[in-house]
């Protein structure tokens, strides 16, 4: 079973994280705790106490929009990303990939990797 990440290092990336769970289409707020639950194999989990805020957060910032459906026969309010919110993901995105390859290349010789 994965180890829990720890919280401070979550919350440091809790934007780029959700924006990309919304990246390939619209989710209510459960999907969006499933997504990132499976695409980090259980690493990240993501209370709905911490994440309905933010997504309301990101809504007033315009990265995401949002809209009530009950197709499904229970009401959910979908979220989605705005061009705003594709633009800021793929700058946060590219800016995490830097610190990341600064990152292995400080830590290269103590994890004994090529």
């Amino acid at each position: 079973m994965a180890e829990k990440t720890s919280g401070e290092m979550i919350r440091g990336n809790l934007d780029l994280l959700v924006l990309s769970a919304l990246a390939d289409g619209a989710k209510y707020g459960y999907l969006i705790q499933q997504s990132l639950n499976g695409a980090t194999g259980g690493m990240v989990s993501v209370q709905a106490g911490t994440l309905y805020p933010l997504l309301h957060r990101l809504e007033a910032e315009k990265l995401v929009r949002s809209r009530w459906d009950d197709s499904t026969g229970r009401r959910r309010k979908w979220y989605e990303l705005t061009t705003a919110g594709r633009k800021r993901l793929q700058h946060q995105a590219d800016q995490w990939r830097e610190y990341a390859d600064c990152l292995w290349r400080v830590l290269r010789p103590v994890l004994g990797a090529s």
